[in-house]
């Protein structure tokens, strides 16, 4: 595979320090650099899909006529919720 480069990034010497704080053992300010453009690819594309599957739902509500109330979604996500940190309390 081929490889290419990104454009150079002009920061200010606080920003590069505060980078360089945090680096890992072994970890070098590319790798770091690298790493977080992979996580923010990652989340913008989650982020992309999510509102996707937030306006097909839309779309299917208006045209069937089919709506969760708010009170009947905010109770369903409070079951949940209690479910959850009951099973984690268990564990």
């Amino acid at each position: 595979m081929k490889t290419a480069t990104l454009p150079p990034l002009r920061v200010d010497s606080e920003l590069r320090a505060a980078a360089e704080s945090v680096l890992r053992e072994g970890e070098t300010l590319s790798g770091f650099v690298l790493e977080a453009v992979r996580l923010n690819i990652e989340r913008r594309e989650s982020q992309r899909e999510f509102i996707a599957r937030g306006l097909t739902a839309r779309d299917e509500a208006r045209a069937s006529g089919k709506y969760v109330s708010a009170e009947d979604m905010l109770a369903r996500l409070d079951a949940s919720l209690a479910k959850a940190r009951t099973k984690r309390a268990g564990a």
